[in-house]
């Protein structure tokens, strides 16, 4: 069953009189019990487009074209009461920022409890204590954390507050956006343990936001990778992590310490990302890819089927045998 279908999603901010192309015809699909790791440099569209599944972009955002199936309803034609029937109930997000997430003046108890009146306002007190609770433990905090104000909580606490927001009604897709982001080395592998734990003991169904391929490998099963608001490659998490097929993928894995063979160095990707408010010929990559040729700056490639894989690359073969 897909849970999740993204057809040519192309979202852009306005700023001021110029248009931000942050993600640009990006398409694949999720299934169920998938985890799908979305990997990328910051700037490369990750974010924008999971706020855009969650239909919670900012008011200078907009969908340019294409449709997002979420457990079979386009979100994107909806309006937005029609959303919030579904928002936290079926799908839900873990943001990356916590400590700005979680209201200040508000005990963790009485946020959890507003979270699940929003869908269950016929609950009694007894009923929502007791979910609360049953949340709390699922991510392994103490009911005490329910009479505390978020000052009260540390890093990790907060963080851990924030899934259990996301998982208190039982939604079937959830969203991890950056779930470690600021967090100390410890208490990031703590958090990663504790989200693939939730993921196999719910069998749900999820995306995982981040810049670092490394979480990837620890939590996935399947890998989208982005680079300027564009997907660049999608497929099984072995295939396209030991065996990449885009020359960005494998960049990202020469920069990445975990997955270099002995005694070979550690490569950073030279050149920057692309402007995205300016028209972009060609493969947003070229500037930067080691197999470019004449035609990766003059046309677009357009994502194909490479085995279990989708790349958009018109040097596949070259890559393939390096």
């Amino acid at each position: 069953m897909k849970v999740l279908q993204i057809r040519s999603v192309s979202i852009r901010y306005v700023v001021g009189k110029k248009e931000v192309r942050a993600v640009e015809d990006v398409s694949f699909d999720v299934q169920e019990r998938d985890v799908v790791g979305l990997v990328g440099e910051s700037g490369s569209g990750k974010t924008t487009l999971a706020h855009g599944i969650m239909r919670l972009l900012p008011p200078n955002a907009y969908f340019k074209n294409g449709e997002i199936l979420l457990l079979g309803k386009n979100i994107v034609k909806m309006k937005e009461n029609e959303v919030r029937k579904y928002r936290w109930k079926d799908y839900s997000i873990v943001f990356q920022k916590s400590m700005n997430a979680l209201s200040p003046v508000h005990r963790v108890g009485e946020q959890m409890k507003e979270a699940l009146l929003i869908h269950q306002p016929n609950l009694s007190d007894e009923q929502m204590m007791k979910r609360i609770r049953e949340t709390l433990d699922l991510v392994r905090l103490p009911s005490r954390v329910i009479r505390l104000y978020p000052h009260e909580l540390s890093g990790g606490m907060m963080q851990r507050v924030m899934i259990a927001l996301a998982l208190i009604n039982n939604p079937k897709f959830v969203i991890f956006d950056e779930a470690t982001t600021a967090l100390d080395v410890v208490t990031q592998g703590q958090i990663l343990d504790e989200i693939k734990k939730l993921v196999k003991d719910l069998s749900l169904t999820a995306m995982v936001i981040t810049h670092d391929i490394g979480v990837v490998s620890e939590i996935c099963n399947k890998v989208a990778v982005m680079y300027a608001g564009r997907l660049m490659e999608f497929g099984p998490l072995d295939k396209v992590v030991y065996e990449p097929l885009h020359p960005y993928t494998k960049a990202l894995l020469k920069s990445h310490p975990d997955f270099l063979e002995p005694g070979e160095k550690m490569m950073g990707i030279p050149g920057n990302l692309p402007d995205l408010t300016l028209p972009m010929k060609g493969c947003a990559f070229a500037p930067r890819c080691p197999y470019a040729e004449k035609i990766c700056f003059s046309e677009t490639p357009k994502p194909v089927e490479v085995g279990e894989r989708v790349v958009a690359c018109f040097k596949v073969k070259e890559v393939e045998r390096t």
